[in-house]
């Protein structure tokens, strides 16, 4: 089970399990149900109100599911993410650090995620 450290400059640092394998518990979801107050108002990918920087923990290469074409679009439109990292994503088959606490499921790996209080 993967670890996840959620951390914010408002909040105190909280270490949680996280179901490996389950690919339905978002990081969001798993905030939620361990009271930790990431900031969202749609929760559906459309608003961008809980974007997260995710630090992957350990050597391995991150294995975080790369980012749909809405997650995509918010991030730009927020300026977490350029055009050129999107394309230095694509190239060297890398996750990108910022995303959206409400559409990034975690994998097998342990991270750092950092985020905004509501």
């Amino acid at each position: 089970m993967p670890l996840i450290t959620f951390s914010s400059p408002e909040y105190k640092d909280k270490t949680v399990y996280a179901v490996a394998g389950s690919f339905t518990e978002t990081v969001l979801k798993i905030a939620k149900t361990n009271k930790i107050p990431i900031s969202f108002d749609c929760g559906d990918g459309e608003c961008g109100s809980c974007a997260i920087r995710v630090k992957y923990l350990g050597e391995k290469t991150p294995m975080g599911y790369h980012l749909e074409e809405k997650e995509k679009k918010v991030l730009r439109e927020l300026g977490k993410i350029s055009k050129d990292d999107l394309e230095n994503m694509i190239v060297n088959d890398l996750p990108s650090e910022w995303r959206l606490a409400c559409q990034f499921i975690p994998r097998d790996e342990d991270i750092v995620v950092e985020f905004e209080t509501q």
